[in-house]
C-alpha cells in the first residue's frame, strides 16, 4: 500500500493562495462546490461549463462574497463538440496565469440505463468526448505550466461506475475506467516534476447526474463530498490500493473496501448485482416515460 495512505497535504503544497484553479463542469453540483470552497481558501478561479448564465451567476456570488480578493474568469463551452476553437479560447484565457490546481469535474452519463446495442450514437459520442477527450485536452493544456513551476494538483473525478463494471451503463463505465488508468499512469509521469495527480473515486452524490435529491449516510451532498476530498489531498491507495487514487468520502471508502475485499471488483457477483439493479432502473424509467407520454 502506498506510503501516502495516511498523509494529508494542504492545498498550499500545490500552489499558494492567490494562484489560480481551473474547474470544468463548474456551474452545478460538485464543480460549483469546488469553486466555492477554493474561493474561500483564497484561490482565483477559471470557471468552465456549458451555460454562460450559470457561470455568470456563480461568478457574481463569489464576487459578492469576496469582492476584489478573488478574481474569476469564465468560459462557456460544450465539451461534447470537441471544438478546437473552444480549446484555443481556453488556452488564451489561461495564458500567463499561475494555474496551480485543475479540477477535472465535467462528466456525462446515460440519460437512463440502456443496453450497449441500443445506446444512441450521439449519447455514446458525447460521453466519450466529455468524460475522456475533454479531460485529456484540458489537462494537456495546463500540464506544461505546472511542470515548469514544479508544483500543481490535477484532481480528476472518476466513479464506482468505472471501478466496478456496470452493465447498461457500459459506455459510461468504460469512460470512467479509462480515467482511472490514465490518472495512475499520468501520476507516475508527473511525480518527478512535483505535480500531484489524484483520481477521486465516488459512489452516489446528490447531483443532477445521480437524480438523487436527499442525502444519506451513503449519499453525501456536494458540499460534504468536496469537504472530504479537500481534506484528504495527497492520499493514494486506500480502499482499492491503486496508485494516485483515493476514495475520500468515508462511507464510499467502506463500501469499496468491502466489495473489493470480499467479492472482488470484477467478480461475477458484483457485475450481476449491478446488471440487475440497472435493469430495474431502466424498467421503471421506461414505465414513467410511458405514463408521461399518455398525459400529453
Amino acid at each position: 500500500m502506498s506510503r501516502h495512505v495516511l498523509t494529508n497535504l494542504q492545498l498550499s503544497s500545490y500552489g499558494p493562495r492567490g494562484t489560480w484553479a481551473l474547474i470544468t463542469g463548474a456551474s452545478d453540483g460538485i464543480g460549483k462546490e469546488f469553486a466555492l470552497s477554493l474561493a474561500a481558501k483564497g484561490y482565483n478561479l477559471i470557471l468552465v461549463s456549458r451555460t454562460q448564465s450559470k457561470l455568470d451567476s456563480l461568478a457574481a456570488d463569489i464576487s459578492s462574497k469576496y469582492g476584489p480578493k478573488i478574481s474569476t474568469k469564465t468560459l462557456a463551452m460544450d465539451f461534447a463538440l470537441n471544438k478546437d476553437a473552444d480549446y484555443s479560447s481556453l488556452k488564451k484565457l489561461a495564458d500567463g496565469l499561475d494555474i496551480s490546481i485543475l479540477i477535472n469535474n465535467v462528466g456525462l452519463s446515460h440519460s437512463i440505463p440502456v443496453p450497449f446495442a441500443e445506446t444512441p450514437k450521439q449519447e455514446m459520442n458525447d460521453i466519450i468526448m466529455i468524460n475522456c477527450m475533454a479531460t485529456l485536452r484540458v489537462t494537456q493544456l495546463l500540464t506544461p505550466g505546472m511542470i515548469s513551476r514544479k508544483r500543481g494538483l490535477i484532481l480528476t473525478m472518476a466513479s464506482f461506475g468505472g471501478f466496478f463494471p456496470t452493465p447498461l451503463l457500459a459506455t459510461y463505465s468504460g469512460s470512467k475506467a479509462f480515467l482511472q488508468q490514465w490518472s495512475s499512469a499520468l501520476g507516475s509521469e508527473l511525480e518527478p516534476h512535483g505535480v500531484h495527480v489524484q483520481c477521486v473515486q465516488s459512489h452516489l452524490i446528490t447531483t443532477a447526474m445521480s437524480k438523487i435529491r436527499k442525502p444519506s449516510a451513503l449519499v453525501p451532498n456536494p458540499k460534504q463530498f468536496v469537504k472530504a476530498t479537500l481534506s484528504k489531498l495527497g492520499r493514494s491507495g486506500g480502499a482499492q490500493n491503486v496508485a494516485f487514487t483515493s476514495t475520500p468520502y468515508w462511507s464510499h471508502g467502506l463500501m469499496q473496501w468491502f466489495l473489493s475485499r470480499f467479492l472482488g471488483e470484477r467478480s461475477n457477483i458484483v457485475v450481476k448485482v449491478n446488471r440487475g439493479m440497472h435493469e430495474d432502473i431502466r424498467r421503471r424509467a421506461l414505465r414513467k416515460a410511458e405514463r408521461d407520454a399518455k398525459k400529453q
